[in-house]
């Protein structure tokens, strides 16, 4: 068992005060929340679940008001407080529990009980069924829409995959149909939508059907659209001194291939350029930020957004970057920080396999490692991912990559 010593005793003479507790408790998760001893064993459900639904977290039970209460004396809630997990949570969240050697307010040897909990791959909910996820320093009770984008979130439901309600075939672009049933040799239209599961086994058309064939998918899905914008300098700016060039705001929309191609020729085009010594010899007009790199940026950012939430993609283009951001976290516990280790995880496997045949996307699962060595071979900043509870923004430095000096 791991233990800690926290020692304080007064100094003779003098007025007792509260122990100064080092922050271990936050070290090595998200987030930490105390707990006084007199709780019940059964008051850890939803902080259990709020953590293993997040990023992990610590409960230190023994703390009350920033006084050291201890759990000596409850030696008989203990063993239940260990099996809390198993007791109060469904399925069980991994956790470890450790006892800590302290002295109490009361100037008395006692310990506390840090329970520290695992991220997990799964949603966790309380034996009553309730769905509990920590955001900043608040446990939320989540309603049934926020645990089904969590459920999405976490690659345990695919969206792509759900009926769209009130759409039919009449619905459908027939002839983008029939060019792609070609393209991949199916005998029928019925054949090839069953064969890409684009319909549910009762035979109505999946939310990835419509997003990728519909003739106006928006007015079912009003936010499956990219937004291009281009500032003049390198702040956005707002109010007065907002950076927004004029007639450089473009929303583009329609079915999922056309909107791709239309948002790569907006790009293009908005994108500032540099004149450029070339392998000609010529002086040349070359983009900030090289093609294959924001393309497949773009192209990621339209395959794997999640379609549940009501927000659109957007790419913002600044003189020194492009910045491109869609709805949806990255799923299970891909870390951003750490982009070598992301791998082919598809939020929309649907989506992801019509616009591979398409050869929009090549669904190899090596399409963040090639937008790093894009970047790295022009001689640009690395890129990076910033992750926030609802999206995740790629941005793509214009500006060379620092050289260290002999």
């Amino acid at each position: 068992m791991i233990r800690w010593i926290i020692r304080w005793r007064p100094p003779s003479g003098s007025q007792r005060r509260k122990p100064e507790l080092p922050c271990w408790s936050c070290q090595r998760t998200s987030g930490s929340i105390a707990r006084a001893s007199g709780i019940l064993p059964k008051d850890l459900g939803p902080p259990l679940t709020a953590f293993a639904n997040a990023d992990g977290g610590t409960i230190v039970i023994g703390l009350r008001d920033g006084q050291v209460e201890g759990c000596g004396r409850y030696p008989e809630k203990l063993n239940a407080f260990r099996q809390a997990a198993i007791d109060f949570t469904v399925p069980p969240a991994r956790m470890a529990v450790s006892e800590v050697a302290c002295v109490n307010s009361r100037g008395d040897d006692d310990l506390l009980l840090v329970i520290r909990v695992d991220p997990d791959e799964r949603v966790h909910e309380v034996k009553t069924g309730e769905c509990y996820l920590r955001i900043g320093d608040e446990t939320r009770k989540l309603s049934y829409a926020q645990r089904q984008e969590l459920e999405f979130d976490k690659g345990q439901a695919q969206y792509d995959g759900f009926p769209c309600p009130g759409v039919t075939r009449g619905d459908l672009d027939e002839l983008f149909l029939n060019d792609y049933r070609q393209s991949i040799g199916a005998s029928s239209i019925d054949a090839m939508m069953r064969a890409r599961n684009l319909v549910t086994r009762d035979g109505e058309i999946t939310n990835a059907a419509y997003l990728l064939s519909g003739q106006r998918p928006q007015d079912v899905f009003p936010s499956a659209q990219v937004r291009v914008i281009r500032y003049l300098s390198a702040e956005r700016g707002t109010g007065a001194r907002l950076s927004l060039e004029a007639g450089t705001d473009r929303r583009i929309e329609g079915p999922i291939p056309r909107c791709i191609t239309e948002a790569i020729a907006a790009v293009d085009e908005f994108l500032p350029r540099r004149r450029h010594l070339a392998a000609s010899g010529r002086f040349e007009a070359t983009p900030i930020v090289p093609r294959s790199a924001w393309n497949e940026g773009l192209v990621n950012a339209v395959i794997h957004r999640s379609y549940s939430m009501t927000d659109h993609i957007r790419v913002e283009i600044f003189p020194n970057r492009i910045e491109i951001e869609n709805p949806g976290r990255f799923l299970g516990l891909l870390n951003p920080s750490r982009p070598s280790q992301i791998t082919r995880f598809p939020r929309n496997p649907r989506i992801a396999r019509v616009c591979a045949d398409l050869h929009i996307g090549e669904e190899l699962g090596e399409g963040v490692k090639r937008i790093f060595d894009e970047m790295r071979f022009a001689g640009l900043a690395e890129p990076s991912y910033e992750q926030t509870s609802t999206s995740v923004r790629l941005i793509l430095p214009g500006e060379p990559a620092a050289r260290r000096l002999a």
